[in-house]
């Protein structure tokens, strides 16, 4: 699945992370959040729907995350993501996807 950096998964999902990127993978250091609760991910750059970006994604362990193996029924990989190309073309407000102070 080609993810087309819309936000909406890293802002409303219900998901466990890596808490702190420097100690990687391992059983004291994942988390589960809950982002439409507690704010989106904190790995998650940026404030622009089609723009955002992860600070992990360049981790050598990155592709062990549930992150890197979230996708959807596709025929190919190299299916754009649905969820991204219907929020991207309707223009759905996201200004409201911040994190919770």
């Amino acid at each position: 699945m080609i993810c087309l950096r819309c936000g909406y998964c890293c802002h409303v999902s219900l998901v466990v992370i890596v808490d702190d990127p420097d100690k990687g993978i391992s059983k004291d250091n994942l988390i589960a959040v809950n982002l439409l609760e507690e704010g989106p991910c904190k790995h998650l750059s940026g404030d622009i729907s089609g723009q955002f970006s992860c600070a992990i994604h360049g981790k050598a362990w990155y592709k062990k995350t549930p992150c890197f193996q979230h996708g959807q029924i596709e025929v190919n990989p190299d299916c754009e993501c649905r969820m991204g190309r219907y929020v991207l073309d309707h223009n759905i407000d996201t200004s409201h996807w911040h994190r919770k102070e």
